[in-house]
């Protein structure tokens, strides 16, 4: 019956223009792509959609398929491309380095890292101000770990439930996700507490988050007084006063939870966290793996969101625009501690990588895309907040700047998670008519959109008005 239901529903959306004309692709044919999926590649390393796409070039906001086929990219290689798909800034910086210098590991001195170590270090607050370049964000999470250990010489770290901070069997501890979660012993000193969710959790609602969209949930909280940040704050005492010593290593958080679907605390909450954490000798570590390098619109970074600073900061993904690196960036007493026995990295800081990472700090800049983030992303926002008051499925629309998460529920009051193959089929819709977008939370109920910091509005209007039509065709599909 499935099959035969054809929708009524067609849309209006028109994709719009692009002058960039992608190369007539050569290699394999798509069968014998999927083939040697199937047989070569490990399977833990699932394919979106029921036809994986067989992607073969990328410009700017825009991906093409082995047809040609043109796509929307709203969700950037899983939050990492910053700057836009083949970036001609850097893709030209790039190539020129490529034919200068690879790799001689950072025992020698070269220019790259020393140029690229200054600029990044200039955005920081004092003291944040060494860095100890990686190859990726479960790598830079893992040092973190490691030296806020070393430095307090407690062991106990605190995470929030529904984190993800890397898939390391290190980091594996702090990562608080059911499905990454594997049946081998991890996490030995590391604690989870409540997650501070004013959507989902018990307390919260139209006035707790910092972002142009409020739940709809109403609020009893009052003028300078969040009701939802004290009582969260509560169950975080709760888990010091119960489940770690009275010393612990540190505390870690995403200003903005990522893989969990763009989740937000209430004002404040954060920085009276790191103030309890700090009261037993911990250190804070704000995970900016997705949320860093003016995403969010308003800040650079997304712990200056919430008025604190860190002792450590990670950063990885849009800090190369899809070039495997990462970095940890701290105050120089913290990384002492690190130096007192040997602790190398063979390619964290190689030449290429950290021209490209200079190269993306140009780019941001030139192309004034923390700007555009904050415009088109409340303009994204704005837009989809529409929707949610419109179709009873959308629970919740969040986020800030281009760091957006849609929750989709079976209705309102129950807020219970809109079952996994409704929210495919608005997925594969959305595919269809020509936009890619994440997949999140607990349930896999949250879309995730976190585009190229380099979409414009009409790309929004576009999205919007495809993820209107998919949400039409569903409802018809349902009744």
């Amino acid at each position: 019956r499935q099959q035969k239901w054809k929708s009524s529903v067609s849309t209006q959306a028109k994709m719009p223009p692009c002058d960039f004309v992608p190369e007539k692709y050569e290699s394999y044919p798509y069968e014998h792509v999927r083939k040697i999926r199937e047989q070569n590649i490990a399977p833990s390393l699932q394919t979106y959609y029921k036809k994986p796409l067989l992607l073969h070039q990328g410009h700017m906001q825009w991906l093409f398929d082995h047809e040609g086929r043109r796509y929307l990219d709203l969700f950037a290689g899983i939050v990492t491309v910053s700057v836009g798909h083949c970036h001609p800034k850097v893709t030209m910086a790039t190539q020129k380095q490529l034919a200068r210098l690879w790799h001689t590991t950072n025992i020698y001195m070269y220019p790259a890292i020393h140029e690229y170590a200054e600029k990044l270090t200039s955005l920081f607050p004092d003291p944040l101000k060494v860095v100890y370049l990686t190859n990726s964000g479960s790598e830079a999470n893992d040092l973190a770990m490691f030296m806020a250990r070393l430095h307090t010489r407690h062991f106990d770290i605190i995470s929030l439930r529904g984190g993800y901070h890397g898939g390391s069997p290190y980091t594996l501890g702090l990562t608080s996700l059911t499905p990454y979660k594997h049946g081998v012993a991890n996490g030995f000193g590391c604690t989870t507490t409540m997650l501070p969710d004013v959507f989902r959790g018990p307390w919260g609602g139209s006035h707790c988050r910092d972002s142009p969209v409020q739940t709809v949930r109403k609020c009893s909280c009052t003028e300078g007084a969040c009701l939802a940040k004290d009582r969260y704050i509560e169950q975080f005492k709760d888990t010091l006063n119960t489940s770690v010593p009275r010393t612990v290593a540190g505390f870690i958080a995403e200003p903005i939870q990522g893989v969990n679907g763009a989740v937000q605390y209430p004002r404040n909450f954060l920085k009276e966290a790191y103030q309890l954490i700090r009261e037993r000798g911990g250190l804070c570590i704000s995970d900016e793996v997705q949320t860093g390098f003016g995403r969010t619109g308003s800040h650079f970074w997304g712990f200056q969101t919430h008025g604190v600073v860190p002792d450590i900061v990670t950063l990885a993904k849009g800090i190369g625009n899809g070039f495997p690196m990462a970095a940890v960036l701290t105050t120089k007493e913290i990384a002492s501690s690190l130096a007192q026995n040997l602790h190398f990295n063979t390619f964290g800081g190689n030449p290429l990588a950290c021209v490209v990472g200079a190269a993306v700090l140009d780019a941001i800049e030139e192309d004034n895309l923390q700007k555009n983030s904050d415009d088109v992303g409340t303009y994204m926002l704005l837009e989809l907040a529409k929707l949610r008051d419109k179709f009873e499925i959308v629970g919740d629309v969040r986020g800030k700047g281009l760091m957006i998460g849609v929750e989709m529920v079976t209705d309102k009051d129950s807020q219970c998670p809109l079952p996994v193959e409704e929210i495919n089929q608005i997925w594969e819709d959305c595919k269809d008519m020509g936009v890619l977008i994440g997949r999140g939370g607990l349930y896999s109920q949250t879309f995730r959109i976190k585009p190229p910091m380099c979409i414009t509005k009409r790309d929004v209007d576009f999205a919007v008005e495809v993820f209107h039509t998919a949400l039409q065709r569903h409802m018809e599909r349902a009744a």
